[in-house]
């Protein structure tokens, strides 16, 4: 039997209303509970990641280059959006230190091998940084299981940042559903 994997990145509160929220951000959660509740109830598997940083984030690579503290270990803002937080808690959280897992690249191909993996989709925040990081990571670990991303369940650092990631990514092979169905263009 097949199984498929949604992955749910970095749906955080800093990342939604927080130190790098913004309106594209919140209009997604909606249609991200629905995408995980959707996935549970087809008995899918469900992972999320969690950018998690010390308190030395400043002095960090991506401190020096993004200088805006988020996502610290145990801080409000590092927490799964209040909304998700319930979903997450029933499903594996990745915590990773910079854009891409290795440890969800390295869990997929072990379930690639074992469970049969007939697809990888995934949602969240942001398109440009961490979705199209661990998408493309994703497809390395498993370069004959289609992966997907749904375009009305992730927004960029900008509505032309979050257009840019989707056709990078279509042209590496990722299927981009939702397209145009995002929901700051509807509002």
């Amino acid at each position: 039997m097949s199984r498929k994997l949604l992955v749910v990145v970095d749906m955080q509160k800093d990342f939604i209303d927080g130190a790098l929220g913004s309106r594209e951000a919140v209009l997604i959660v909606d249609n991200c509970e629905a995408k995980i509740r959707s996935a549970m109830q087809n008995g899918d598997m469900v992972f999320f990641t969690r950018d998690t940083h010390g308190d030395d984030y400043m002095q960090t690579e991506e401190g020096a280059n993004l200088p805006v503290p988020h996502c610290i270990k145990d801080s409000e803002g590092w927490m799964i959006c209040s909304k998700l937080r319930e979903l997450s808690d029933v499903c594996r959280i990745f915590d990773k230190v910079t854009f891409g897992s290795v440890l969800l690249g390295e869990e997929a191909k072990k379930l690639c091998e074992e469970e049969n993996l007939s697809s990888i989709e995934l949602i969240g925040l942001c398109t440009d940084i961490c979705v199209i990081s661990n998408a493309l990571l994703l497809k390395a670990f498993c370069p004959d299981v289609p992966v997907y991303v749904d375009a009305s369940c992730c927004a960029g650092v900008s509505p032309q940042s979050h257009d840019t990631a989707l056709a990078a990514m279509e042209t590496c092979h990722i299927h981009v559903t939702g397209k145009g169905n995002e929901p700051w263009r509807q509002a």
